[in-house]
């Protein structure tokens, strides 16, 4: 029907219309005479060049000290510029919002001394007020991390194979293949620079599997033998172990015993 095309159409987003709501919220920011700064972050952020009509609008509002519950407590700021379908509540700085035109945004309100205990990776200022130092709004520089040793990863990826096999075969299945499927698989994730060199991608410190197909397309490949589903959890696992067989040295008798418990499922 074409009332149906009219939906579909009213609910694409494209980058100038992401990057124009985020405009506006800076423009509604401004109006307030309570804030300082906007923070676009990710894909709306220093990270434009990847916006598509699947992104979010993701940002931090910078407000004056003593104002924050004035932007939390009532979502005006945001509906004067377009209703609002959808707001949720998230954290206890910020909300997840539905706009009616499609463009979902994910947003913190937090005052200029706040930021300093608030990981988060660099994003673009959009909106100042002139007077305003900026400072605040770079990420805190981050201590040298403790990176995970090899022989811890593969140690946990062998044993969330083990612990979600045997609840799988105990009749847990719903743990078993997160276990297998969701916990073990991250291990791997965090193993697979050290076997395929990476494409040029932005990275997501926060998350390792964003953008993942692209950095890594072997591995990528595999994904779906490793991510079998709720009744395959038995083969997503000996996937899994063969990975980890091929590229890394592996303790033989975990190896058996996740074979054996792989050979014994329902």
């Amino acid at each position: 029907m074409q009332t149906d095309k009219v939906m579909q159409t009213k609910h694409i987003n494209t980058p100038e219309k992401l990057l124009q709501r985020l405009d506006a919220i800076g423009e509604s920011l401004e109006a307030s005479g309570k804030a300082h700064a906007l923070l676009g972050l990710g894909s709306v952020g220093i990270e434009t060049e990847r916006l598509d009509q699947y992104s979010d609008v993701d940002f931090f509002a910078i407000v004056q000290t003593g104002h924050k519950q004035y932007f939390l407590d009532s979502l005006h700021w945001l509906s004067d510029i377009h209703p609002i379908d959808y707001a949720v509540r998230n954290t206890v700085d910020g909300y997840k919002v539905l706009y009616a035109d499609g463009i979902f945004c994910e947003f913190a309100v937090f005052e200029p001394h706040e930021l300093a205990h608030i990981p988060f990776a660099e994003g673009r200022i959009v909106w100042q007020q002139p007077e305003f130092d900026t400072q605040c709004c770079v990420p805190p520089a981050k201590g040298e991390a403790h990176a995970n040793s090899q022989e811890w990863i593969i140690g946990e990826a062998l044993t969330n194979l083990y612990v979600g096999m045997s609840r799988y075969n105990r009749g847990e299945k719903l743990s078993g293949s997160r276990f297998v499927q969701s916990y073990a698989l991250d291990r791997l994730i965090d193993l697979v620079d050290q076997t395929e060199q990476s494409e040029p991608e932005f990275v997501d410190e926060f998350m390792s599997d964003r953008r993942l197909e692209a950095r890594f397309p072997k591995f990528a490949q595999l994904l779906p033998t490793f991510t079998q589903g709720y009744e395959r959890t038995a083969e997503s696992a000996l996937a899994q172990l063969a990975f980890l067989n091929t590229h890394f040295t592996v303790n033989q008798a975990m190896c058996d015993r996740i074979t054996e418990l792989c050979s014994s499922k329902d």
